[in-house]
């Protein structure tokens, strides 16, 4: 998994640290006193999606196509109420199911709170145990706060990995619990402490962009062109206005840019 995360994931400090030590812990622990539950915030296109498919991959071959991981798309799937049954059956099936919950803050707000029950240090509930499955939450809720921080260590010159979880974890449960499109909002989870990490993932910079597109070069089996790399990360929008710091979309649309210089 280092591996993957090392090579793969981008301006991403915070996220690579949590990330590993939270689920090899939790793999390596054969008797974990509940379910491992993690909430990434970030603005699009920064490796909210992209660490969940490594964190699927590193523990079942079939990555998210696995029987045991289970993708909910807020805005795609079936009526809530059905929620609570589709976990359990799929935990009764495997102790160790992986949840991912995407696009969390377009969820309805108190529909998370059905699945708590599932979350809390119960050994079992009707003969269910859920302690060994994993949730993951993907959510942009709090993305403008890892910005301002990230936007402020720039400003004054310091390094972006000079930033430490602390100066973002607060915060963001905060303002996932504030927000009230962010499906956490006043939500039993955060007020019980259920969420074990908080994830911030920063916007990228430049150089990142730059990272991304040799990757996803070398994934096509070209040969890094760095021509190409940086006109590829130059037609890429930028904010704030005036600095142009971060990428708008993060790495997100810079395959679809690459398919135009090699677009046979």
């Amino acid at each position: 998994m280092q591996k993957d995360l090392d090579s793969k994931l981008f301006g991403q400090h915070l996220a690579k640290k949590v990330i590993l030590n939270a689920v090899s812990g939790f793999i390596s622990n054969p008797k974990p006193k509940k379910p491992l539950t993690l909430s990434l915030h970030g603005w699009t296109g920064t490796g909210k999606n992209f660490v969940s498919k490594i964190i699927a991959e590193n523990i079942y071959e079939g990555g998210l196509n696995s029987d045991y991981v289970h993708l909910f798309v807020a805005t795609l799937h079936f009526p809530h109420d059905q929620l609570q049954s589709w976990i359990r059956g799929n935990v009764s099936a495997c102790a160790r199911s992986i949840f991912i919950f995407d696009e969390m803050d377009k969820m309805h707000a108190g529909l998370i709170d059905a699945i708590k029950p599932y979350l809390d240090y119960y050994d079992n509930l009707d003969g269910v145990s859920y302690q060994k499955a994993i949730f993951v939450f993907l959510s942009n809720a709090g993305a403008e706060r890892i910005t301002d921080v990230a936007l402020d260590f720039w400003r004054s010159g310091r390094q972006r990995e000079e930033i430490k979880l602390r100066d973002m974890e607060h915060a963001l449960s905060v303002s996932a619990f504030n927000n009230k499109n962010s499906g956490f909002w006043h939500s039993s989870l955060i007020d019980r402490n259920l969420i074990d990490y908080f994830v911030p993932f920063l916007p990228l910079e430049y150089k990142h962009l730059k990272m991304c597109i040799r990757v996803e070069m070398q994934s096509r089996g070209y040969e890094v062109n760095e021509d190409i790399v940086s006109r590829v990360a130059e037609e890429m929008t930028f904010f704030p206005k005036e600095e142009r710091v971060f990428s708008d979309k993060g790495c997100k649309t810079v395959f679809t840019k690459l398919d135009y210089y090699y677009d046979d």
